[in-house]
């Protein structure tokens, strides 16, 4: 057996009874303490493994705490800085850790956040201490980093995000795998778009006149944003949600659309967020006036030369592990779209496989976990082993 395989399997009953401990704890983005509950978990895990561990407060733009993000570092032998990036928050609220708890079922575990994403994060201080194991330091420095607040846009992590991103040479992402085990080297960028409208009320049998209705704006412009769909090669715009007014013999004074924008690329991305500019401040109703609040704008990750080798290099590390490897391009967007913003090679889904992400049958392949340890792990080794100053030297 690889010696990678043999110490990830070494691993695997910590890393089940770790899952089973931060799965057992609420953990929902914005849940502060649920959040530094799993943090302190972690952290002890990773003094333990011999990591130096730093935490961060940090908060949304209007000032409200968002928990810690948790930065573990290691000390290696060589030259080459690889990040690895998970996170600790779920979309779930408080209560759900109690009513779904973790369970193993089939070979597969159940519980929220179990795939997304603390079964990644997991994996990846797993691959720390394989590589600690068999005494492979051939890195310069591993940073491990684990955020609070991904879910909601990494709206307070993002400076800290960016900094790490520019001083890594490679950053692993820890998201899971996708169902069918792929690896992902390129993600959609998304922006949340908030619309406000507001128009003036009068009594709709009297007076209509006398009002401006932002309810026949906001269908207006919905279908005007609808429309945009197809205009760009895999642009998409979604209004998800639309509420306005309040009573039916009242001409409605406010609106208020929600709408997602997504794109693959980066001249597409601007292009279309430049236009729906252009249609919300364009007058559709008399009377009537919107505006756009964009929430955490992320831009699209598209995969460089750099980035294709390191998949390649992924590929290159599975063969030697038995561990088949593809990659894939997914609609979602997550911390990876920021770190290679910030300059890293990137890649991603390099925890075990999972699916059903946001739902309560989210889930996690248990028989997975001990190979896709050791392709992290060996990937990193490669990584480290690379002698020359950039990854645009990674071989292809």
């Amino acid at each position: 057996m690889d010696p990678l395989l043999g110490a990830a399997g070494d691993r695997l009953s910590a890393y089940h009874d770790r899952l089973a401990r931060l799965v057992a704890v609420d953990s929902g983005s914005g849940q502060v303490d649920g959040l530094r509950e799993v943090g302190d978990l972690v952290q002890g895990w990773c003094l333990g493994a011999g990591l130096a561990v730093e935490r961060v407060p940090v908060a949304d733009p209007a000032g409200r705490p968002l928990g810690d993000v948790l930065i573990a570092r290691r000390r290696g032998a060589g030259a080459r800085r690889i990040l690895l990036a998970g996170h600790l928050d779920t979309v779930f609220p408080p209560g759900t850790a109690a009513a779904r708890p973790f369970r193993v079922q089939n070979g597969r575990a159940y519980g929220p956040g179990v795939s997304d994403d603390k079964g990644g994060v997991l994996a990846g201080l797993a691959a720390v201490e394989v590589l600690t194991a068999l005494d492979r330091h051939r890195y310069g420095e591993l940073v491990l980093v684990c955020t609070p607040d991904e879910e909601i846009g990494s709206v307070g992590s993002r400076p800290l995000l960016r900094t790490l991103g520019a001083e890594a040479d490679v950053a692993l992402c820890l998201e899971c795998a996708r169902d069918n085990g792929d690896l992902v080297s390129a993600r959609k960028g998304v922006a949340d778009l908030a619309v406000t409208l507001r128009g003036r009320a009068a009594h709709a049998g009297i007076e209509p006149e006398r009002g401006a209705n932002a309810l026949l704006a906001a269908a207006r412009l919905t279908v005007a944003l609808d429309q945009l769909n197809g205009r760009w090669p895999g642009v998409t715009v979604n209004v998800g949600a639309l509420e306005a007014g309040g009573r039916p013999n009242v001409v409605a004074d406010r609106a208020r659309m929600l709408v997602d924008l997504r794109a693959w690329r980066t001249g597409e991305y601007e292009a279309a967020l430049a236009e729906i500019r252009r249609l919300v401040a364009e007058p559709v109703v008399s009377g009537v006036h919107a505006e756009l609040t964009v929430h955490a704008p992320t831009p699209p990750w598209e995969p460089g030369p750099a980035g294709r080798r390191l998949a390649e290099l992924a590929a290159k590390v599975g063969a030697g592990l038995g561990v088949p490897v593809s990659h894939t391009a997914t609609g979602g967007c997550a911390d990876a779209n920021l770190l290679a913003e910030a300059g890293a090679a990137v890649l991603d889904g390099l925890g075990p496989i999972g699916g059903a992400d946001h739902s309560p049958g989210e889930w996690l392949d248990l028989d997975s976990v001990v190979p896709r340890v050791a392709l992290l792990a060996g990937l990193i080794d490669a990584v480290g082993a690379i002698d020359a100053p950039t990854c645009s030297a990674i071989p292809e």
